[in-house]
């Protein structure tokens, strides 16, 4: 641990993050400045993180894209070529998979494995699983891949947040715990920030494979950092004893994922027994079986709450509803891979002016799209898919679809026939570009939440802080509400966007979108690092990982909620709908966590002394 009294406390937990008053200090603060007053520990878990983010949301900014794109003249660019439902149903299950295993890495890793060889074991397993997917095809290799992300995650995500809270469990560090968790989440976002500007120079110059791979080495790169700095970790490292009404690893097991897969099976076989062929609960059989086996999990919860007594009952208690809360703001933010990806492909204005274009080539972060015929899907005017006589999607000759809802007389001029060729002389070559019309790629809107993160973390962290000098800081748990709410406002900016467009039918500004991350974003830091630093403090402190993975169970139900949502995108006749449920959803969720807000300051006074 860093040697040396800690600052005053006066400053509060939030003065360590920011060097002291927003206004005076955060504004270019240095990572030396930025980790005073914290455990060694924390860098070497900042980078960590920052690299598996890296990797993680690389892949999830591309991964709809990938699914979506049809055959290329170009092998390497080739996507996989599935309809909108089948990619939505797929990033749906993934998504929700991803945060579903950390309920079983928490368990082995509070029991038998410990915090730190459970992070190696999934930051390798991730590895492998992010460089599988530079294979290129839709078959075993493909889902291959996927499985050895969702269990790697399960290992990673729930025990490297549990490492961050047990570095403050001593007296010196106890009272920047927060401010280390903010900390903590901007490393996150520093990795999902820069990652997709990698993602979209490697996939428009070299193929979907070489960005997939890259995935990989960050996180190789961070498991690396990871064992190099290991010695920082030991003594958050410790494996609490359990108390004799504990149930032992395997009966646990046994007794969750037993009934999960039957319930899945219910879920995937009996609504069409029941309701007819095809008939489903949630809209696809994969929905159905997911959300299903979900029942269990969640149930094994409720036993464990109601198997306590004393302290334990009271502190799980507390923390079991704010997990069915946050499931709404899981079901919505991570729309931005599906439903905000499809906005920004679509249905937004994303030309690049020639005298930025320089710029936006040198990082590759250009997608070129001309007026050439060729086959492309039949779409009405707000971009969904219209069907042909066989039921399948009808295809026609046209232009790239970017010009579908753009009147004809904004068109490029059509390049020569000699375009089309597999190989282009290199007196054409010029001309074919000039015919070409540069856009920003797609995925680089994913990067405007995460730089929205770094940007505004030390602005609402020093918030945070002058409201606790003068006694008015909002507790833990307010802040969770106060994000839901602010999460609820952020729906609103894409339902006027949907109005302004005319239900996309014509293109809208990139403003719509940035307005919707920069809002969400405020709301997103209110209530995510400080959901975890929570948990680090309600939980018993041997089931600090379990509760960990019923945090992320309530990521993984919000996440599957989230797919659904956005596979609801292209049924609805105005685009408006989807954004409107969001709406709904937020707010009901944030007035749950209010209505709770006395039960829960009490028992973090009786415990906690907040």
């Amino acid at each position: 641990m860093r040697a040396g009294p800690p600052a005053p406390l006066r400053r509060g937990p939030g003065a360590g993050a920011c060097g002291g008053l927003y206004a005076r200090a955060c504004a270019a603060v240095s990572l030396g400045e930025m980790f005073k007053n914290h455990p060694r520990g924390l860098p070497v878990l900042f980078f960590t993180e920052m690299w598996e983010r890296f990797g993680f949301y690389l892949m999830l900014g591309i991964f709809t894209l990938y699914m979506k794109a049809g055959a290329d003249a170009n092998p390497a660019k080739s996507g996989l070529g599935l309809t909108p439902q089948q990619a939505s149903d797929i990033y749906g299950t993934y998504i929700a998979l991803v945060y579903l295993t950390p309920f079983v890495g928490g368990l082995l890793a509070d029991r038998v494995l410990g915090y730190r060889k459970a992070i190696v074991i999934g930051g390798v397993l991730m590895g492998l699983g992010y460089s599988g997917l530079a294979i290129p095809g839709y078959g075993p290799t493909f889902f291959l891949s996927l499985l050895l992300i969702i269990v790697g995650n399960g290992f990673f995500k729930p025990n490297i947040s549990t490492l961050v809270g047990n570095l403050y469990n001593t007296d010196q560090f106890r009272p920047y715990k927060d401010a280390g968790f903010n900390i903590f989440y901007m490393g996150i976002n520093i990795g999902a920030f820069v990652c997709n500007f990698v993602a979209a120079y490697l996939r428009n110059t070299y193929g979907w494979g070489y960005a997939f791979l890259a995935a990989g080495v960050g996180m190789f790169l961070g498991v690396g950092w990871f064992l190099g700095g290991m010695k920082h970790t030991a003594e958050a490292d410790v494996i609490k004893p359990s108390k004799p009404e504990d149930q032992p690893v395997g009966t646990i097991l046994g007794a969750v994922f037993g009934p999960a897969f039957a319930f899945a099976a219910v879920g995937w076989f009996v609504p069409a027994l029941v309701l007819g062929a095809g008939a489903t609960v949630f809209g696809t059989q994969s929905n159905d079986a997911f959300l299903f086996a979900c029942v269990p999990v969640v149930y094994y919860y409720y036993t464990l709450w109601r198997r306590s007594d004393g302290e334990d009952k009271e502190r799980i208690g507390a923390l079991l509803p704010i997990f069915a809360a946050v499931i709404a703001f899981w079901a919505i933010f991570h729309q931005n891979g599906d439903a905000l990806t499809t906005w920004a492909d679509r249905y937004t204005r994303r030309e690049i002016p020639e005298a930025a274009a320089p710029v936006a080539e040198a990082v590759g972060g250009v997608q070129r799209v001309d007026t050439h015929l060729r086959e492309i899907s039949v779409t009405d005017d707000h971009g969904n898919p219209v069907k042909g006589p066989d039921g399948k999607p009808a295809k026609e000759l046209g232009p790239d679809p970017y010009f579908n809802n753009m009147p004809r007389d904004q068109w490029p001029a059509q390049p020569a026939p000699a375009c089309s060729a597999e190989v282009i002389p290199p007196e054409t070559e010029e001309k074919c570009k000039a015919a070409q019309t540069k856009l920003v790629s797609t995925e680089l809107f994913q990067s405007v939440n995460a730089f929205f993160v770094v940007l505004l973390t030390p602005l609402v962290v020093g918030v945070f802080a002058s409201l606790r000098r003068k006694g008015k800081e909002p507790s833990t748990p307010a802040k969770l509400s106060l994000g839901l709410f602010i999460t609820a406002l952020s729906t609103l900016v894409m339902v006027a966007a949907t109005f302004i467009t005319h239900n996309g039918a014509e293109k809208g500004s990139a403003m719509w979108l940035i307005a919707t991350y920069g809002v969400i974003t405020v709301g997103e830091l209110c209530l995510s690092p400080m959901g975890l630093s929570l948990v680090s403090k309600l939980s018993p402190p041997r089931l600090t990982a379990l509760m960990m993975g019923g945090w992320f169970l309530s990521t993984s139900i919000g996440n599957k909620l989230s797919g659904i949502l956005s596979g609801l995108f292209t049924l609805f006749e105005h685009k408006s709908g989807v954004f409107l449920i969001n709406f709904g959803g937020a707010l009901v969720a944030s007035l749950l966590i209010f209505l709770m807000l006395p039960r829960l300051k009490r028992v973090m006074t009786k415990y906690l002394g907040e």
